[in-house]
Parts: C-alpha cells; structure tokens; sequence
C-alpha cells in the first residue's frame, strides 16, 4: 500500500491526495507537522534529504518526492497523464509554470497568512507576492476562456497541480471573482467523481 507524508493543508500535499482520490487508490496518510520540525527528523530526512513534504512511499523500499513528480508517477498509463507527445509536454508545461510562475506567489501568500498569521515582519513580502500571483491567474484564465481545461478537453494532472493552490488562494489575500473561467474550471474539478476536498 502506498504510504504518503504530508500535511493535508498544504496545496502540493492535497494535489495527491486528490488525484489517489480519483483514481481510488489505497494509501495511508501520515500527517507530518511542518511547524513543529518534523520534517527534519532524521526518519524524514532519510525518505528526503531536502526536508520537504510530500514524500511517497511506495511500499518497496522506494520513496518519491516533489509534489509533480509524484503526480506523473501516479498517473502514468491513466487518463490523467496524456499518451500523446504534444499533450503529454503540454502537462509538463503547465507543472513547471505552477511551480515557478505560481506557487511562488500564490502558496507563499498563503503561507504567510494562514500558517504565520501575517506577522508584521512579512506584511511587505506578503504584499510583494500580490501582482506576480494576479499575473499568474490572468494566464491560467486566457487560457481557460479558450478551453475548458489547461490541456484541452479533458481533465488531467496540469489542472490537478493548479487548482490545488489556485482554489485556496483567497487564503493569500486572491480575490478570484473576476476570474469567471477559472471559477468554471474550478467547478468542473469539484464536480468529478470521487473528487475530494482538501479538508475531506
């Protein structure tokens, strides 16, 4: 049985946990407490040396980490993760302008505000992260005012890594009323079967 590492709250955890939700796999979760240093405990660091959640246990001796990487492993030889070359780049496109376009700002935002509380030593930074977030949502939505998905017509592990963090990010203080497609995409997520939220 797989056997994840992760605190459920976190966007790049809950991304797995939502696609082994759709795809109905069997897994433990094994709650990690990043506040409390859990991730440097000498157990964590051994499954991960850079000290960073998720971790996947694979239940042979082999653990993954990366939050993406994760993804393409769970998906692969499902409808999540395209046969197509174009398609299948297409996803890697979208997973990389997430992590380096988009989580930077959004999931940061969002973890000075709900985990640190905004104190007033990060209220500047916090405000920094505002337009490059905006920046990052007005993309996701020109391309979701042309398709109802980021890769084409089907759902698949691009939109998963996104809307993880995309659908809390008013947690970061993203107002996402005026986003009229990525509210439609959002609901078409939560509207798949055996979709799960990240609270359960």
């Amino acid at each position: 049985m797989f056997r994840i590492y992760g605190d459920i709250q976190s966007g790049n955890c809950y991304k797995i946990k939502l696609l082994m939700s759709l795809l109905e796999l069997q897994h433990e979760w094994v709650p990690v407490d990043i506040l409390a240093g859990e991730t440097h405990s000498e157990q964590f660091t051994r499954m991960n040396p850079n000290q960073r959640i998720p971790v996947l246990d694979l239940g042979n001796g082999d653990t993954l980490c990366e939050s993406n990487a994760i993804l393409n492993y769970l998906a692969e030889g499902t409808r999540y993760l395209p046969d197509d070359r174009y398609e299948r780049a297409s996803v890697l496109q979208w997973q990389f302008f997430e992590q380096y376009s988009h989580e930077p700002f959004i999931a940061t935002a969002r973890y000075i505000n709900k985990y640190l509380g905004l104190p007033r030593e990060r209220e500047a930074e916090y405000q920094s992260k505002q337009e490059g977030g905006h920046k990052a949502l007005s993309i996701m939505e020109q391309q979701l005012a042309s398709s109802p998905f980021l890769v084409g017509d089907a759902l698949t592990i691009a939109d998963i890594s996104l809307y993880a963090y995309t659908h809390v990010a008013h947690e970061g203080g993203f107002d996402l009323q005026s986003y009229r497609a990525i509210g439609s995409w959002m609901a078409s997520i939560e509207a798949t079967e055996n979709f799960v939220g990240m609270t359960g």
